[in-house]
């Protein structure tokens, strides 16, 4: 695996690193002891899929607090979506900054997302799928998330007249 690290510190972007041969390829996609080597956290006690039908669906921005805050790691299996990764860590010195990538099946790469870090997503084509690993387990009550477009934070999307549901349009403004 090939870990590079982007401009918000813990927020990471992990390449498959493949064995090619006239078969096609075999790749390592996850290792608990090359997370831990990174500062990663390595837990993984729940796996999700996201599964959306038309291009432009937005989910997020979302997070969830202590005791369960979650590190999160996402692949696109199917399609391609445009993945936002929101600092909200007060200590942390990319505060309120974001940063965007694509992912998609075709380049099989991965993003950690730390805990106290929202994440949210934009489908670029119908039919996308995301596969997430998380570090916690999903606890309602300490799930949060604030709106899509809250302008302190000027994330920009790139499929206008975004496909939401009610919870991410009503989420309220963050507070810097």
């Amino acid at each position: 695996m090939k870990f590079e690290q982007t401009g918000i510190p813990g927020v990471w972007l992990i390449d498959i690193d493949p064995h090619e041969d006239e078969r096609g390829f075999f790749a390592r996609a996850w290792c608990a002891e090359e997370a831990a080597a990174h500062g990663l956290n390595p837990a993984c006690v729940q796996c999700s899929f996201s599964f959306n039908k038309l291009r432009g669906t937005l989910r997020g921005m979302h997070w969830q607090t202590a005791p369960h805050a979650e590190a999160k790691w996402i692949r696109c299996t199917r399609g391609k979506a445009w993945d936002v990764a929101l600092d909200l860590r007060p200590e942390s010195p990319a505060y309120g900054q974001s940063i965007g990538i694509e992912l998609s099946a075709d380049t099989r790469r991965m993003i950690y997302i730390p805990e106290g870090v929202a994440h949210g997503f934009q489908t670029l084509e119908n039919d996308t799928e995301l596969f997430y690993q998380m570090s916690e387990v999903y606890v309602p009550a300490l799930a949060r998330g604030i709106r899509w477009n809250d302008p302190a934070f000027r994330i920009e999307w790139p499929v206008g007249q975004p496909v939401l549901s009610d919870r991410d349009r009503s989420y309220e403004d963050f507070t810097l």
